[in-house]
């Protein structure tokens, strides 16, 4: 048996090691800038607590693999998932209800919020999408259902559906195929492309 050279993305120790610590914030916010190329570069990025308590004692609390806020003060919830997962889109959902919470000052308040994003790189196919096959990056956001027009452009939900990305070393064309390929790629490769 050959021994991996490289740590495995898709487990909580390997995914916090390569974007959850300071040293290698670089490359989280390489990624993010690769993946969110609409919204400007990101500058800096501060990781923040990851564990949010529910209001109450009975309330459910959420954990989220990396959190993390940039110079504009727009927060970041980046999960890795291996494994599929019952109602995930859901659990996305209700994650992203805890940086709007933050937000909500109390006192004198005027209701503008900083934009939330909701990440989750996943090794599983989200839906059984016969349409959309071969798209690998899914970015999702409120929109006006007549117009198709973006209605609300401060809470978006990013899935990457790394299983789906299967291109070879030699195909590779863009920085963020790289990124892909990397991640789905990192147990098997002897050196970084």
């Amino acid at each position: 048996m050959i021994a991996q050279k490289y740590i495995n993305p898709f487990t909580d120790f390997g995914f916090k090691k390569i974007f959850g610590e300071e040293a290698n914030k670089d490359l989280l916010i390489d990624f993010l800038n690769e993946l969110l190329t609409d919204k400007g570069k990101i500058i800096d990025l501060t990781y923040l607590k990851s564990e949010h308590l529910g209001t109450t004692d009975l309330d459910r609390k959420a954990i989220f693999d990396l959190y993390c806020e940039n110079e504009k003060g727009e927060k970041f919830i980046v999960e890795m998932q291996r494994a599929k997962q019952d109602f995930f889109k859901d659990r996305s959902l209700y994650y992203a209800t805890f940086p709007i919470q933050e937000q909500a000052k109390r006192g004198d308040w005027n209701y503008q919020l900083k934009g939330v994003y909701s990440i989750a790189i996943t090794d599983f196919l989200i839906d059984d999408d016969k349409a959309n096959r071969g798209k690998i990056v899914h970015d999702i956001r409120l929109i006006e259902k007549e117009t198709q027009k973006i209605f609300y452009d401060k809470l978006r939900f990013i899935y990457v559906e790394i299983k789906k990305f299967d291109k070879t070393l030699e195909e590779i064309e863009t920085h963020f195929d790289k990124w892909l390929y990397v991640l789905k790629n990192l147990v098997k490769i002897e050196e970084i492309p």
